[in-house]
């Protein structure tokens, strides 16, 4: 995390200090760099220069718009699952036509949004969607330009929640069933098949498992261009993991040289989307120690930050970095890092040495990406402020929830009269 380093004793954000950022916005605070997603999309994009691609970034991972903005200004394309985050892309000045809509369970008004916006295609996980797709376009007098979505039965060699190329897998369309749909949606007057697609999961630091998705692919690939039904491009999905704590991530280069191993003399245009890979070291959690307790045979550090700001401890059991904005001289104790959140698992880490103080500030690492984006307002908590750091600049880019906020759309019961 490069662009987050201690200067003089505190830590920073770019250049700024990150004790301002909180004096300043409050926390918990969500911090990213903009220099650090930037660095991230070109490292990515340039990996495969030469080849004709396209980077998508999955709009899941941070769907800030300002984050999306930066992103668009490098010239990406975006992966979206729902039409809330089609309206985001175009809010934040994306081009529709660099636009891939995956997902399973894509509604009518989700198709007829992404149809009139002109997306670039529909990543197609089931001969049901397919169908409607179809009726939907007719409807609309156009053609829904479409790619299958395989199922290649790779292992990712993930966390189960976030492998999806599994045959057990909700996602996408079973290998062997491929070229039957392919022959089916070639013969539908309102689609156009334009692609494949496949995506075999999250946070993967295997490069063979995604050569071995990427081989199952092109051959299929070969498959239905033999079976008469051209493809313009082939989506390799997204996937590629990041060092929370311990782990090896697969660096661009390498997985780019594998992809062009696996390529071959094949001319399709190659489709990624990264999504962890670009955002999550580009952002932090700031949160403030408001209790250190002792209790039994453990300490705990109660913080303002809690399981609705960050997910992903309790819901993975992931481990997050945890760092002291002002680190502390003298010994060190073992703390369990809680929030005030209702719940057993709430937790931000487990077993952290740190040297601790009431009011400290922590920053909790790479938390630029599923963090925001899957945070909630359980136990009516205001979802936090998120703030963009560009060298010496601080910009609020989504302000602090107000409790007020969190009930405004909800009604009282009629009184009886």
């Amino acid at each position: 995390m490069s662009a987050f380093a201690y200067r003089g004793g505190e830590l920073f954000a770019e250049d700024v200090a990150v004790a301002s950022l909180a004096d300043r916005f409050g926390t918990p605070l969500y911090v990213y760099s903009r220099a650090a997603i930037e660095s991230a999309f070109r490292a990515f994009d340039a990996s495969f220069a030469g080849m004709p691609h396209l980077v998508c970034y999955a709009l899941k991972a941070n769907s800030n718009l300002a984050v999306l903005d930066v992103l668009a200004r490098q010239g990406a394309g975006f992966d979206i699952v729902s039409g809330g985050e089609l309206a985001r892309v175009l809010a934040a000045g994306g081009d529709p036509s660099r636009v891939v809509f995956s997902g399973v369970g894509k509604r009518v008004d989700e198709m007829e949004a992404a149809l009139a916006a002109g997306i670039l295609c529909f990543n197609v996980e089931s001969p049901a969607e397919l169908t409607r797709l179809a009726e939907v376009a007719a409807r609309a007098g156009r053609r829904a330009p479409v790619s299958l979505r395989v199922n290649p039965h790779v292992d990712a060699r993930t966390h189960p929640y976030i492998a999806t190329g599994l045959a057990t897998s909700k996602f996408g369309i079973a290998h062997d069933e491929a070229i039957d749909l392919y022959r089916h949606a070639a013969t539908l007057p309102s689609i156009a098949v334009t692609g494949i697609d496949c995506h075999i999961g999250s946070q993967i630091t295997d490069l063979a498992a995604l050569v071995e998705a990427a081989t199952r692919v092109f051959d299929l690939a070969d498959r239905v261009e033999a079976a008469g039904i051209p493809l313009a491009h082939v989506d390799l999905g997204g996937g590629i993991g990041v060092r929370y704590r311990d782990e090896v991530p697969i660096a661009p280069a390498d997985y780019a040289a594998a992809v062009r191993r696996a390529v071959g003399k094949r001319r399709h245009t190659l489709l990624f989307e990264p999504g962890r890979a670009l955002v999550a070291n580009a952002g932090i959690l700031v949160t403030r120690v408001e209790y250190l307790k002792r209790g039994g045979e453990r300490r705990f550090a109660i913080v303002d930050a809690a399981m609705n700001d960050l997910m992903r401890p309790a819901l993975y059991d992931a481990w997050h970095d945890v760092r002291p904005v002002h680190p502390r001289d003298g010994a060190t104790e073992t703390w369990e890092i809680v929030g005030p959140v209702c719940e057993s698992a709430d937790f931000l880490a487990h077993e952290r040495a740190l040297a601790l103080a009431d009011g400290d500030l922590l920053a909790i690492a790479t938390a630029g990406a599923y963090a925001m984006s899957m945070s909630s307002n359980y136990n009516s908590r205001p979802r936090a402020a998120e703030v963009l750091v560009e060298g010496s600049r601080a910009l609020e880019v989504r302000a602090r929830e107000r409790v007020d906020d969190l009930f405004a759309s909800e009604s009282r019961l009629p009184r009886v009269t």
